[in-house]
Formats: C-alpha cells, sequence, structure tokens
C-alpha cells in the first residue's frame, strides 16, 4: 500500500506547497544530533514552547502574529500558545495545544480537534497545553531538555519552555541549545526550496519597483509596493525585516527605514536608490539589496561606485566553497573596494598598507553576509570556540566560522559615503594620508551603494538563489523599458 501523503502548508494560487515532511525531518535530525552528543541520557524528551499571540501594549488589539523561530523549525505550527515534545530515543512527537473556550467560536471561528492537528501537521500525538504534565509523566522523562542559549546576533537570550508542573522533572537547559543550532544552520533539501521561492517571489517585487520608481515619488511608496507584490504573488503576510528604501545621502544608512527614519524622504532626479527588501513564505526569509538610479541612467560617478561594488561581488562568490573562511571572504571585499577607489581617485597609495589600517571599514563597516533561513540574521554564526575577530568591520560580521554546504548565506558587499566616518578617517593621519579629499569632496552627499544576494552553498561552489538585473547595462536596459524582462545569462 502506498505511503498517504503528508499535508502541506498552500496559500492557494500560485503560492508555495510545503509538506509537513519538512519538519519530520529536521525533528529526526535533531533527534540524530543529540543521539550523538555526549552526555545524553537514555528517555531525554525535547520540550520547545512556541510563541504566544500578544496584544499592542495595554490594549486588547492583537500584535501580528509570527511564530517563534525554534518551534517553527521543528514543527511548522502556525498557531500560538503551543508547546512540542520529542521523545529522543524514539523520535515520537507529541503537540500541545490550548483547549479553547466555546466563546472562541464566537469570536474567532471554529474550535479545532485535537485529529485535525494530528492530521495537519503530521505529528504522532496532539494533546492540550493544560494536561501537559500528565502526557509527558507517561512518557517516565529521565530528563527534559530546554532551550536556553544566547543568540550571537542580538546578545538575547532564546526563551526556555516554561509551564506549571515543570519543576517536577528533571531538566536539562544547556545540551539542547548548540545541536538544534548546528542543525538549523545545515538546510535540508525541502528547506532549499522554500529559500529559492522567498528569493524569486522577493526578487521579481525588486524588479517590479525597478519598473516603476521615479522621481517624485516618496521612498515609503516603494516599500508599499514591494510588500503588495510579496503578499499578492507570494502568499507572504510578513516581511523578512523593516524594509530599508535610502535614496540620496539616505542611502548611506545602513538600517534605514526604521522609526526614526521612516521611509519617507521624496526621491529626487540623480539620487541613487538603495532598496533592501525581502519577503518571508512560512517563516522562511530572504534578504535582497538593488541599488540603481531613480532615474534610470548612471552618471559616471554612480557607475564606477555602483562597478566597484559589483566586481566585489563577483569575486567573492567565485572564491566560495566549502572550507573557505568567512573572515577571509570579507577582507577579499574589502580589498576589492580599496583597489577600485583607487582607481576612481579617492585613495592613493599601497592597498597592502590601507588593508593594515583597515581602511576598508571606513567604506565598509559592516560584515559582508549573514546567514539565512528562518530567521534573517540566522542562527549559528558564532558557536563556542569561534569568537569575533575584533577589528573595524570585522567585528561587524555576523559569521566568523568556515563556510559548509548547505548553508545558505548573503553576500551583500556595500560601499558607502557615511558623514561622520570619512571625517573620522580624516581626522586619523594613519588613514587620511591615503585619501584625495578632493575627489571624496565630489562624493559628499552621493549616499551608497550595496549588492546584497542569497546563495546556498554547494558542494563545489554555491548556487545563486536571487534573480534581479546586476550589471549597469542590464539595468538601465530593464529600466528603459516598461515591457522589458529580464532573464539571467547562464
Amino acid at each position: 500500500m502506498a505511503a498517504a501523503a503528508q499535508p502541506v502548508f498552500w496559500l492557494g494560487k500560485d503560492t508555495l506547497r510545503v509538506s509537513a515532511a519538512l519538519f519530520a525531518e529536521n525533528r529526526r535530525g535533531l533527534c540524530r544530533g543529540l543521539r550523538a552528543t555526549d552526555g545524553l541520557v537514555p528517555k531525554s524528551v525535547v520540550v520547545l514552547q512556541g510563541g504566544e499571540q500578544t496584544q499592542r501594549y495595554c490594549t486588547d488589539t492583537d500584535v501580528l502574529f509570527r511564530q517563534e523561530s525554534f518551534f517553527h523549525w521543528a514543527f511548522g505550527v502556525t498557531e500560538a500558545d503551543c508547546y512540542g515534545a520529542i521523545d529522543v530515543d524514539s523520535g515520537k512527537s507529541i503537540l500541545f495545544v490550548p483547549k479553547l473556550p466555546d466563546s472562541y467560536a464566537t469570536w474567532m471561528g471554529e474550535i479545532f480537534t485535537k485529529e485535525h492537528f494530528k492530521e495537519k501537521y503530521a505529528v504522532d500525538e496532539v494533546q492540550y497545553t493544560c494536561d501537559i504534565v500528565d502526557v509527558l509523566n507517561k512518557l517516565t522523562p529521565a530528563v527534559l531538555l530546554t532551550l536556553r542559549g544566547k543568540n550571537t546576533d542580538s546578545g538575547s537570550t532564546c526563551r526556555e519552555a516554561s509551564f506549571e508542573g515543570i519543576s517536577g522533572f528533571q531538566v536539562n537547559n544547556t545540551l539542547l541549545h548548540p545541536v538544534i543550532v548546528e542543525c538549523r544552520l545545515i538546510k535540508n533539501d525541502m528547506e532549499l526550496e522554500v529559500l529559492r521561492y522567498t528569493n524569486r517571489i522577493s526578487s521579481e517585487a525588486h524588479k517590479m519597483i525597478m519598473k516603476n520608481v521615479k522621481p517624485g515619488q516618496k521612498e515609503y511608496e516603494m516599500e508599499s509596493l514591494f510588500q503588495h507584490y510579496c503578499y499578492t504573488k507570494g502568499g507572504m503576510r510578513h516581511t523578512s525585516y523593516t524594509c530599508i528604501c535610502g535614496t540620496g545621502h539616505n542611502s548611506s544608512v545602513l538600517h534605514y527605514g526604521h522609526a526614526g527614519a521612516p521611509n519617507d524622504k521624496l526621491i529626487m532626479d540623480g539620487d541613487m536608490c538603495l532598496f533592501d527588501m525581502g519577503g518571508e513564505y512560512y517563516c522562511y526569509s530572504s534578504d535582497i539589496t538593488c541599488s540603481f538610479p531613480a532615474n534610470g541612467k548612471f552618471t559616471p560617478d554612480q557607475r564606477a561606485i555602483y562597478e566597484a561594488v559589483l566586481k566585489s561581488s563577483k569575486t567573492v562568490m567565485a572564491a566560495i566553497k566549502p572550507g573557505v573562511k568567512w573572515t577571509d571572504m570579507h577582507r577579499l571585499a574589502d580589498r576589492v573596494h580599496l583597489e577600485e577607489l583607487v582607481k576612481i581617485g579617492i585613495l592613493n597609495g599601497s592597498v597592502e598598507d590601507m588593508m593594515k589600517v583597515f581602511l576598508g571599514s571606513i567604506f565598509m563597516p559592516h560584515g559582508l553576509g549573514h546567514l539565512l533561513g528562518i530567521d534573517v540574521h540566522d542562527v549559528g554564526g558564532y558557536p563556542e570556540g569561534v569568537e569575533r575577530i575584533d577589528e573595524p568591520g570585522l567585528r561587524s560580521l555576523r559569521m566568523g566560522r568556515l563556510v559548509q554546504e548547505r548553508m545558505v548565506l548573503t553576500v551583500e558587499p556595500g560601499i558607502y559615503f557615511i558623514n561622520h566616518l570619512l571625517d573620522q578617517a580624516l581626522a586619523n593621519p594613519a588613514q587620511s594620508c591615503f585619501i584625495n579629499n578632493q575627489v571624496l569632496a565630489r562624493f559628499r552627499g552621493f549616499g551608497g551603494v550595496r549588492i546584497e544576494d542569497d546563495i546556498a552553498v554547494t558542494a563545489t561552489g554555491m548556487e545563486l538563489l536571487t534573480c534581479v538585473p546586476r550589471t549597469v547595462e542590464e539595468i538601465e536596459a530593464f529600466m528603459a523599458d516598461p515591457e522589458k524582462s529580464f532573464s539571467p545569462v547562464v
């Protein structure tokens, strides 16, 4: 008899079907990883707590719910206020869902049975959260493995499962975190397919922006168009992060778009646009940046800076393969930038000497790129034993480890003209001796250029997931013709 088809997450039309088998494979991988870990005892049970529905401040207005990332990775559950348990020895999975009051049916819709959730998420068993102590006791666990560890990007500690009665169990909150982080680091085939999808939809949204942008519009109109495309065409209710729609000088603000600078500038003729936006589907992220002139035609200076960054991007991507050091890739991008800035005339002197005084970080203060997955800055960049390098630029690099097959990474070199960094460099004799201030003055107010692509590391190199016009010629031709499509040259 043929095996029953796995249930799928699907939002209809042309959106991606994601099988519940993805999360079953993640759970199996987690159990394999735990069983290979020193210190694991028989009859260990993983307990994860999902995200909670919260309200806006003191009101009864719900904040739009998005599942907690570790819980989503293991169970793929879209509902709030759930728990999950995994018996490490057998792999058995138990999902705990809230037992809802009758009034829920009046205000929120049908109350589904436990069997409904068992079929929806293809878990072995579903119970109510109010029965979690009794259900876990029947497993007679020697220890509950709860999740506690530091996110090396945010510095925050992930939320450890907690429920009334957990004090009656033996709990280990140190063993699980490093193992599940390593599992999330390496993507399975189904995860890679979702990440290809998020990139395809987000790439199309960026291309739509390039067709529609023009001087006289507001930056936030481009944010709105991006979100509209991702939701209507891709079923993406969430973006992966706050959209960055910087034009003119704002394109030098690395995390523009926040509440203090909410994408509200008028786009001017002659502005460079730096649009960093990514849609999220079923909690899987994308992170793409496109830089181009608002009027569709590069000036000589815009072209020179853009092509310097593009050369850096291509050089790094040609060098990426399993085993290379990500820190070396960052330094490679810095070197290419400095070489190109010498050709432009902004810098003069020995690039080797410039590298010694970290001059590259004046023009690219952020890291080259980061891990990508369920979180846009995905976990695993600095496992125990891997320390950040305390140097300008590198201290902001979100991953310090060797590149591995099936990692998904962003490659996002950039050159920016940030006044306070330029002023610091000019005041530093060790750096100012390389700067041609007369030429640099021409670029004050230029803003910046970032080119960001998402890649999956393969056995011999990388797979480019992002598909947008990248060369100056491609961008100008694409923006000039409203009917022109874009297909990459293979």
